[in-house]
């Protein structure tokens, strides 16, 4: 799919056919958490990566704690609060915004008519839209429709997934995006179902599908101490890929920029006093990973 293919028309214009052809489907609901405009992560050019709410998986690191719950819940940012003589704990009528909603429902009209805002920046850098979460396969049906649309207006589209669904959950989006980003986690299956609730012989079949299928596929580890980052589980996800013939993979370092988060939502961080990987280790799994002829990027 290529941009340059597609009409010139203002983005107003866009926006008012995309309602007009949508409208049928407003009725169609997505739970999302965040919007996230101009990333140079997550897919080419200049993005826009919509976080949808929701996971099956328990990853001890995640960095988008709020994302796990499928609910819409309500936080407390104590730095804001003005201490008022009666709380009523709502966010619609908190003075300072120190209580704030996490989620919101949003239609397909909607959705489009904030994605469209960027639609520039999409066409003038290749770049597009990415769907993430927590995992967007859990909302597949408006998860769907939403890359129909875009791909109907030839932006490029991708999507951020674990890859741990039933297959057409998965086959329903991989078959409306340009690009899948796969992420490989604990390799054991045994340890991915206690440590993550992973099921993972089903993400390996899943994953050898959306490649006999032709599908554009983009592998990421996420490099994580005690879990991830060890020798064994690099080798065995490397070898699982060796017989795709792939030439890109991202590796995806350990942070903890999400640790703030966790006591907000009243869950307890337990990486607190886990290292970050120094640049010697890290150097050490590229090498490992460019032994196989991959292309290496650290990052998303």
């Amino acid at each position: 799919m290529t941009l340059s293919a597609e009409p010139r028309i203002s983005s107003e214009l866009r926006i008012l056919i995309v309602v007009k052809r949508t409208v049928a489907d407003n009725t169609l609901r997505g739970r999302i958490f965040n919007i996230q405009r101009f990333s140079l992560n997550d897919g080419q050019g200049i993005r826009t990566l919509v976080f949808f709410k929701g996971c099956p998986h328990r990853c001890p690191w995640c960095a988008n704690p709020e994302s796990m719950s499928p609910r819409i819940h309500v936080i407390k940012r104590q730095a804001k609060c003005l201490n008022c003589r009666t709380c009523l704990q709502d966010p619609d009528e908190c003075p300072s915004g120190a209580m704030e909603y996490v989620g919101e429902d949003i239609t397909l009209p909607e959705l489009m008519k904030r994605l469209l805002k960027d639609e520039v920046f999409f066409r003038s850098s290749g770049g597009g839209v990415t769907l993430s979460g927590g995992e967007v396969l859990m909302q597949h049906a408006f998860a769907s429709a939403l890359l129909q649309e875009l791909q109907a207006l030839g932006i490029h589209t991708a999507i951020e997934t674990a890859g741990d669904a039933p297959r057409d959950h998965l086959l329903a989006l991989a078959d409306r995006c340009d690009q899948v980003l796969f992420d490989f986690k604990i390799m054991d299956p045994s340890l991915a179902r206690s440590i993550l609730n992973m099921n993972q012989p089903r993400v390996l079949e899943n994953f050898s599908e959306l490649a006999r299928r032709g599908v554009k596929l983009l592998p990421r580890l996420p490099l994580i101490p005690g879990y991830t980052l060890k020798p064994e589980n690099m080798q065995q996800i490397l070898d699982f890929l060796k017989p795709f013939h792939l030439n890109e993979i991202h590796l995806l370092p350990f942070h903890k920029y999400g640790e703030a988060k966790y006591p907000l939502l009243g869950k307890t961080y337990s990486m607190h006093k886990t290292p970050v990987p120094d640049a010697e280790t890290l150097a050490l799994y590229r090498a490992l990973a460019e032994s196989y002829g991959y292309r290496v990027t650290l990052g998303g």
